[in-house]
């Protein structure tokens, strides 16, 4: 039965927390969903949550699940999904993406690990063209 569930690989669609200068000049971050397909994606859903266990006490600390319609993502574009705090960059930071393309659902875990979000991993974001930590 398992061998006959077809689940299609997610590829040339990618999640980006973006360093970007606020309307006060103060520097913000927002994380974005960046579609490098040659297909449109349909009904774009995204939850995303935050979540770390304390190393000294074992004490598990989460976030709110949060759950955020995009619509459809036009080729070779991008959408903000959310701004994110950095008092956020010390969790483990998820984001489940999950869309169409014609009439195959398609879903992807995207995990920003717990302080990653640096200068120092930062990259040219494609198509955003601004610097910035890529899952893809």
């Amino acid at each position: 039965m398992k061998e006959d569930i077809d689940i299609p690989k997610v590829g040339d669609v990618a999640v980006a927390i973006v360093q970007e200068v606020g309307d006060d000049n103060t520097l913000v971050y927002n994380v974005y969903l960046i579609n490098q397909r040659d297909e449109d994606l349909e009904k774009v859903l995204v939850t995303s949550k935050g979540y770390a266990t304390v190393k000294k006490t074992g004490e598990k600390i989460k976030t709110s699940t949060l759950r955020k319609s995009l619509g459809d993502v036009e080729t070779n574009s991008f959408q903000k999904i959310e701004p994110i705090m950095q008092d956020l960059f010390g969790l483990n930071n998820e984001y489940w993406v999950s869309f169409w393309i014609g009439n195959k659902m398609y879903d992807k875990k995207y995990i920003f690990l717990s302080e990653t979000i640096k200068e120092e991993h930062f990259v040219s974001v494609p198509i955003i063209n601004k610097k910035g930590v890529l899952i893809k």
